[in-house]
């Protein structure tokens, strides 16, 4: 079963995780951020991936330490539980709407760390969340991760919306670029032989 833990402990946050890619979309997850923890039961639920976590982050001061944090603890368990990513898609893409909201998400796990992430989010905060931590979120993933994530906003006037949406559109496309196929079970999905 291709899993990774983590336990990370900086000034700011102190998280535990664990992730199972070949799972059911069961989490287990308490940020500090309601919010944050939201969107990541949306993701692992559509990712079908089982994510547990623990964050205490410095949220008296405002949760940008914890979402950030947590995007990077994300990141370096998805690259550890995908190994040597013998026999993975390795490409994955998803056009998810969310009511009015339309989001485009496309993955390569590339071993390369790139982001695009093209949002025009309505508001600066849903509740308490800051708005802009969505892109800091993706950031620490992709840099820890080395893949590449193209986050795209193509419709969407209700902020909540918009960032749901982008969550279980990346779930959507993380769970088919991590698939494992049959036929190739055995090979690196790259010209060159590495990822």
């Amino acid at each position: 079963m291709r899993c990774a833990e983590l336990k990370r402990e900086t000034k700011e946050t102190k998280i535990d995780m664990k992730l199972t890619l070949d799972g059911r979309g069961m989490s287990k997850i308490d940020t500090g951020c309601g919010f944050l923890d939201h969107m990541l039961t949306l993701f692992a639920k559509y990712a079908k991936v089982n994510l547990e976590l623990r964050c205490l982050g410095d949220t008296n001061v405002d949760y940008h330490h914890t979402v950030e944090d947590v995007g990077i603890s994300l990141g370096k368990c998805l690259a550890e539980a995908l190994g040597d990513k013998k026999g993975i898609v390795r490409y994955g893409s998803a056009i998810t709407p969310m009511d009015e909201a339309l989001i485009m998400t496309a993955i390569d796990i590339s071993g390369r760390a790139c982001l695009r992430y093209t949002a025009d989010i309505p508001s600066p905060k849903v509740g308490d969340f800051d708005t802009e931590l969505v892109e800091e979120f993706f950031s620490g993933l992709v840099r820890n991760a080395n893949i590449t994530l193209h986050v795209r906003q193509l419709d969407g006037t209700n902020s909540h919306h918009v960032i749901e949406g982008m969550f279980k559109s990346f779930g959507m496309a993380l769970r088919a670029a991590v698939s494992i196929d049959a036929d190739f079970a055995d090979e690196i999905p790259s010209t060159k032989g590495v990822l």
